[in-house]
């Protein structure tokens, strides 16, 4: 029976644990009455009942509702773009911080643990799991969006700018145009994203696997707040994680539902309403539940690396079928354009791109922190074994080179594709701008089913491994509570993306990821501080 309260395994080797009378699971509620449960009571409680509530009252009053989430994110985005920008910069220079420091030697879960899985099953379910469906969705239409505003140059209208274009914008200059485009799109999912993710993955393994403390976001705060974390400091923490998770991941199924339902519309000429996004949503939802019984090894782990060999043929596919020698030279001139603009692109003070910076950057920064406690507790499960630097390495600069190839491949050749006179990747709605791009190269009926089947795998994958995650926060630690709860969190992800599409679509789901990434962002910076004071402890216990 003890094995079914912890199945996280000890720390092997000299690690400095921490001397707390908790027991996981103490507080709790188990039986079966219909089913079998074991919940975190206020934690599952209070998540449960306020995701039902909110999902209600979405679904009944969309009209209302939908220009409440307009409103909401552009306060959100307007107001605290600063706070969102230095924020990503502390998590970057954490991350390569420790890459470079001593500290990085620290071996998660001791100094004599083994690796759990094989590199490349590791990398296929970190990467499938923290990128998928937005690669899908903004490689093709955030480089040719950014590269149109940047060559159109700087609008102004009664002394403010009103364009889009990043930073100064370059008009008239293809060539640099190009660059600033390229460098804002690699921006936004290169370091800075990946860095996020690292800084909740690493503090989870570490205070769970060299600490002895629960898997959950209130571990990572025993140093802070001590014996009190087990009590409401923590509860409220473990609430925030599984809105923000929720919250995100709806984002992210809502969108793929938009672009899996335009694809479908391009390719078969459905109409893309939405019903035909509810029924997708409730399809890949019944998917993703099924991934979820299974597990994470038959499961998840199976379908993130069929979904990583699916991804890497269709980037080998436009990179060999588009601008073959303009896509390999880009990847190198993309990456310098990247290193030049950094700096000012993570600037969060007197700049005028107030578009850029807060409808593109603000948004994405509170999108990824919205996913870190799911993508971060992810990561954490799977990385056990690995020391610090080559978790770092593996989390934050590997990644981020795919994504650079990536978006060098798909929105330069829609860049091209563009210049050279064709309109269409342009003139078409967000979610329909991959199939458009891909209908100017050979064999599009095949590539953009591929690419429907990717966005829907991607979709399951998220789905499935963020209902492990909240299961575990809501189960108060454990790894391995009853099979009904997974399919309960996994059902309402679903119910929660359905119901903000309908009330208010891709504002509403937007709204959403940045209203629950803000408070968590400042228990992000908070986590910051305990990696640091918990890895001190770990070489000091070796030396």
């Amino acid at each position: 029976e003890a094995s079914a309260v912890e199945a996280l395994p000890l720390p092997e080797g000299p690690t400095e644990i921490i001397a707390t009378d908790y027991a996981i699971g103490q507080d709790n509620i188990e039986g079966r009455r219909l089913v079998a449960f074991d919940i975190h009571n206020p934690v599952f409680m209070i998540s449960a009942v306020a995701v039902v509530i909110f999902t209600v009252a979405t679904l009944l009053f969309p009209a209302t509702l939908g220009p409440f989430f307009a409103g909401l994110r552009d306060v959100v985005t307007s107001r605290f773009d600063w706070f969102f920008l230095i924020a990503g910069n502390v998590f970057v220079l954490l991350s390569l911080g420790l890459i470079l420091s001593p500290l990085g030697s620290v071996r998660l879960g001791g100094p004599e643990a083994t690796p759990d899985f094989s590199l490349t099953g590791w990398f296929s379910m970190l990467f499938a799991a923290g990128m998928g469906i937005g690669l899908m969705f903004y490689g093709v239409s955030e480089p040719l969006g950014h590269f149109t505003a940047a060559l159109d140059g700087p609008v102004v209208e009664n002394g403010a700018r009103t364009d889009w274009a990043p930073l100064a914008g370059a008009a008239g200059d293809e060539l640099a145009a190009r660059r600033l485009a390229m460098a804002a799109t690699i921006f936004h999912w290169g370091l800075h994203p990946w860095a996020i993710y690292a800084v909740v993955a690493l503090a989870l393994a570490l205070f769970a696997y060299n600490k002895g403390l629960p898997l959950t976001l209130r571990s990572v705060f025993y140093p802070l707040l001590g014996e009190r974390v087990w009590g409401w400091p923590g509860h409220v923490i473990d609430v925030m994680a599984v809105m923000a998770t929720l919250f995100g991941l709806a984002t992210s199924l809502g969108i793929g539902a938009e672009q899996a339902s335009a694809g479908f519309g391009f390719l078969f000429g459905w109409n893309a309403t939405d019903t035909s996004k509810t029924v997708l949503i409730v399809l890949i939802t019944a998917v993703a539940t099924g991934s979820v019984v299974l597990g994470v090894e038959k499961g998840v782990k199976r379908l993130s690396e069929i979904n990583m060999v699916m991804a890497i043929v269709l980037l080998l596919f436009v990179v060999l079928a588009g601008p073959t020698w303009q896509i390999l030279s880009g990847f190198f001139a993309n990456l310098g354009a990247y290193g030049a603009h950094i700096l000012p692109l993570s600037n969060p003070f007197g700049r005028e791109d107030d578009n850029f910076r807060q409808g593109w950057t603000a948004f994405y920064w509170a999108w990824w922190i919205s996913w870190s406690p799911f993508v971060g507790m992810f990561i954490a499960r799977v990385s056990r074994g690995r020391t610090v630097r080559q978790f770092l390495v593996a989390v934050l600069i590997v990644p981020s080179l795919i994504s650079v190839l990536w978006m060098t491949a798909m929105g330069g050749t829609a860049i091209s594709l563009t210049l050279e006179g064709f309109s269409g990747i342009s003139d078409a709605v967000l979610e329909l701008q991959l199939f458009q791009m891909l209908s100017q190269l050979p064999l599009t009926a095949i590539t953009s089913f591929v690419g429907i089947i990717l966005v829907i795998v991607f979709f399951i994958t998220s789905s499935d491994s963020g209902s492990l995650v909240i299961d575990t926060i809501a189960a108060g630690g454990k790894v391995d509570a009853p099979m009904p709860q997974r399919i309960f969190w996994c059902s309402f992800e679903g119910l929660v993306a359905i119901a903000l599409l309908l009330g208010g679509g891709l504002t509403a789901l937007q709204a959403m990821a940045v209203s629950t990434g803000l408070p968590f962002t400042i228990v992000l910076l908070g986590a910051c501080w305990a990696i640091v004071k918990g890895l001190i402890g770990e070489r000091r216990e070796l030396a």
